[in-house]
């Protein structure tokens, strides 16, 4: 047969303008609602709600009136700096430093508080009007007695957190 005399049916492919876009299956978009849904809600509003005491493990909790400032991972807010060959180390000692780590050697985050561990050891929990819960796990060269440090992840945060004096709830470690 020679091409002429092929009968063929043609696709008729509508022009752009007239094609619509796929859609998604309704029960697949209603999943992934439902997911992203049970993702926002499932935290209860604070970052810092996981942290919280409980009677078995402390002590009844005490008012301290105290000076809470913020910081974050900064050379500014820790004391550090790089070398010449980009690894950072303290300011003071030139020890390495672990930047994002604390001196109880866990991660910095939103809840981590600095404090004079003779006085408020690892692992003691505090509340701090307008921060809310945080527990001690770690150290500041510059943080004495009655003041806290609350981390921040952003050095405009601590800056805008500033300083203040609170009343802070203290829960110690039995």
């Amino acid at each position: 047969m020679w091409p002429t005399e092929c009968k063929t049916t043609m696709l008729k492919i509508p022009p752009a303008t007239e094609r619509k876009p796929p859609r998604l299956v309704p029960a697949l978009a209603t999943a992934l609602v439902i997911g992203a849904l049970a993702a926002v809600f499932s935290f209860e509003g604070c970052a810092t709600m996981a942290i919280r005491p409980d009677s078995a493990h402390y002590r009844k909790p005490v008012v301290v009136k105290m000076t809470v400032t913020g910081y974050c991972n900064c050379r500014k807010c820790c004391g550090w700096r790089y070398t010449w060959y980009g690894k950072p180390v303290y300011e003071k000692s030139g020890k390495t430093k672990k930047v994002g780590m604390t001196a109880s050697g866990v991660r910095a985050r939103t809840g981590t508080i600095a404090a004079d561990i003779k006085k408020y050891p690892y692992g003691t929990i505090v509340e701090i009007p307008g921060y809310g819960y945080g527990r001690v796990e770690d150290i500041g060269g510059a943080i004495k007695g009655e003041h806290l440090d609350a981390w921040f992840p952003h050095h405009a945060d601590a800056l805008k957190w500033g300083k203040k004096t609170l009343n802070v709830k203290v829960w110690l470690p039995k």
